[in-house]
């Protein structure tokens, strides 16, 4: 028995150094990509400067081009740099809009592989805007409030005419009001979740005939607003949301 005992545990022993020993070979160009990473993180390199040249950057890091070029297409798809044919890659600067772009492929493959992602969208934008409008309901300048109405003016100015056209006003008064928070990333989080839950079912959205009572709904949410009224700015925007959410139900 005591054999036994020992043998499992030196198999154990065995499996484990063979999990935390072995030794992976990283890629060049892997390597490269983190050292850039690191010298854009330390400020070394500022947003709108640009890179050293490829040589220099073989120099530097005793490697090849082509292991330089896949660390630099890398850090271009993810946004960090930009690369422009024959100037020198540069640095860009990061910003909440920066990232929710790059998320807006992943975000529609994720919308329509796995279409109960839609539901939990919805979810998650209703939660998200009755947060800010109460936020809104007690921050508001009389410009916030002026910019409103001139969105509402403008969406109804769209009647009749292009349905796209009405439907970008209504994502522009709901951004608008996010943006009162003040916060870029409230703000660029609610024109990210507009933008994928409109993109998705415009078809939908188009002559709905509902036109009229989303106008009436906004000019109602724009007045609790103004009045400094945070709980009846929440449920006139929660009324607002409820009635859309059964124009493009599934």
């Amino acid at each position: 028995m005591q054999d036994v005992w020992k043998s499992d545990e030196m198999g154990a022993r065995v499996r484990m150094a063979d999990r935390s020993d072995k030794i992976v070979r990283r890629k060049l160009s892997d390597q490269v990509l983190e050292r850039l990473r690191e010298l854009i993180r330390a400020g070394e390199i500022k947003p709108g400067e640009a890179l050293p040249s490829e040589r220099d950057l073989m120099e530097r890091f005793g490697v090849g081009r082509p292991a330089i070029r896949e660390a630099l297409q890398s850090l271009h798809q993810t946004g960090l740099v930009s690369i422009t044919q024959g100037e020198r890659t540069r640095v860009n600067a990061i910003s909440a809009n920066t990232f929710f772009e790059r998320s807006n492929d992943i975000a529609r493959l994720l919308l329509n592989v796995a279409p109960a992602n839609l539901q939990h969208l919805k979810q998650a934008r209703s939660m998200f805007e009755l947060g800010i409008v109460r936020l809104a309901a007690e921050r508001a300048t009389s410009a916030d409030v002026s910019d409103l109405r001139a969105i509402v003016a403008h969406q109804q100015a769209q009647l009749g005419g292009d349905p796209l056209a009405f439907i970008e006003a209504d994502m522009q008064f709901h951004v608008r009001i996010a943006r009162i928070s003040a916060n870029p990333i409230i703000a660029e989080a609610s024109q990210a979740m507009l933008r994928w839950l409109f993109e998705y079912h415009t078809s939908l959205l188009h002559w709905s005939g509902k036109e009229d009572v989303t106008l009436s709904e906004h000019s109602g949410i724009v007045d609790q607003i103004e009045a400094k009224a945070p709980d009846r700015a929440v449920a006139a925007m929660q009324a607002h949301l409820d009635r859309s959410r059964e124009m493009y139900a599934q």
